[in-house]
């Protein structure tokens, strides 16, 4: 079953989001897993594929877009196809999409922000219903 994280960050800007996933991101990546970044809009995935180019001045983190490269090890989507990735789902959108339990795991990012903590909530809540079994992680820097 899937297994659900919800990482809240001491932060309100909802920017803050993007930076996480790009940690997160190359974390798991360098763990061995294949990464899909589900984004809310394409100008979510635009700031978050610039983030990721960016982020950290002495590593490369691979990565592209679904729709140029699926099988990537990385990949930064909208919509409601993931293509061929099951292992990690960072989701950025602010509901649970449909292709969730696919995923052997999924990372739901929250910060301060009212609109993402009430939709943090709901997704929380959503998940706890279907049964998934769930983890916060409360972080004090990230």
């Amino acid at each position: 079953m899937t297994k659900v994280d919800f990482y809240i960050l001491p932060s309100a800007d909802p920017s803050a989001r993007l930076d996480f996933a790009c940690k997160l991101s190359e974390k798991a990546w360098r763990m061995g897993h294949r990464i899909y970044l589900h984004c809310s809009d394409a100008a979510q995935r635009d700031d978050l594929d610039a983030r990721l180019w960016r982020f950290k001045g002495e590593s490369f983190v691979p990565h592209g877009l679904a729709e140029s490269e699926p099988d990537g090890l990385i990949v930064l989507g909208i919509g409601e196809d993931p293509g061929p990735h099951s292992d990690l789902l960072v989701n950025l959108d602010l509901k649970v999409p449909a292709f969730a339990q696919r995923f052997a795991r999924v990372a739901e990012v929250v910060v301060e922000d009212p609109v993402i903590r009430q939709a943090a909530r709901e997704s929380f809540r959503f998940y706890r219903e279907q049964g998934y079994p769930l983890q916060d992680h409360r972080l004090q820097r990230f």
